[in-house]
């Protein structure tokens, strides 16, 4: 027999069950923000790589660029010095064009060579802005962390204490009562328990067939909407139990199948029918 004293059990239950969802699905929902700045980080450090692996190009561009200039400037001296030797006009305008030409390879080198020290100088300032961002960003995630672990401690503390008076409330009911019970709460936003009106679910709003308002009013056992699938308890009213009954669109639950296969009846008639009607 369902007793007052099950229905305000029920109740009870009723917000320890959803208050320890909340907290369960608050701690999954965690991590996801923790990933979105570990996601922000890990993109900083790739950024990162790349620019001290560019680095690594450009400085070794200027190494090359340096060794060409003192191979052009090494070449230029030692036409210069031999320009006092000369004794004919062809060698002199051989070792002039020598000069010119090692002159020429220094401007380029040199004008080369400074473009790759500007952006060595722009590289080397990025890379160590990246590097202090993300040693910002280290520190601010593990101290995110700590409070992380701290705040799912603490939820995780408070559901070890529901599921305490859980356990408490649960003692006297069917296990697979409480299953449903808690399925439904799950699935109906914390509600898993309401009164019947007449004939008249307060949960759905559906019209139950009389016979079954009155099961649930005898309260032999816990009786679920077929229409909702909560608890069921019943609710007298101030009016008259006969006029209050809803008795329009109703009868026996085995009359939904009913109708649904009337249904089917009546479309297979009109189909043949039609069928008759196109073969004449």
């Amino acid at each position: 027999m369902v007793t007052d004293n099950d229905l305000e059990k029920l109740r009870s239950l009723q917000e320890i069950i959803f208050e320890k969802i909340g907290l369960e699905k608050s701690i999954q929902e965690i991590p996801k923000l923790l990933g979105t700045q570990e996601e922000l980080l890990n993109r900083l450090k790739k950024t990162f790589i790349e620019k001290n692996s560019d680095y690594e190009k450009v400085k070794s561009e200027e190494i090359d660029l340096k060794n060409k200039l003192a191979e052009a400037e090494s070449s230029r001296e030692k036409s210069e010095k031999n320009m006092d030797a000369i004794s004919t006009q062809r060698e002199y305008e051989a070792l002039d064009k020598e000069i010119k030409d090692a002159s020429e390879k220094e401007q380029i080198y040199r004008k080369d060579l400074q473009q790759k020290e500007r952006i060595l100088a722009d590289l080397d300032e990025k890379i160590k802005q990246q590097g202090a961002l993300i040693e910002q960003q280290e520190k601010e995630l593990e101290e995110r962390r700590k409070k992380i672990e701290a705040e799912i401690s603490d939820k995780q503390k408070q559901i070890d204490a529901l599921r305490k008076k859980e356990s408490k409330l649960t003692e006297t009911f069917d296990n697979e009562v409480i299953f449903k019970f808690e399925r439904i709460i799950k699935n109906k936003m914390g509600i898993g328990i309401v009164a019947i009106k007449g004939n008249v679910c307060l949960g759905c709003n559906m019209i139950l067939p009389v016979q079954f308002a009155n099961e649930v009013r005898i309260g032999e056992e816990f009786v679920f909407c077929p229409y909702c699938s909560r608890i069921l308890f019943y609710e007298e009213s101030a009016e008259g139990e006969e006029d209050y009954f809803n008795t329009e669109d109703t009868g026996a639950l085995s009359d939904l199948d009913e109708m649904d296969e009337d249904e089917e009846d009546e479309d297979e008639e009109e189909e043949e029918i039609i069928n008759i009607d196109s073969e004449e």
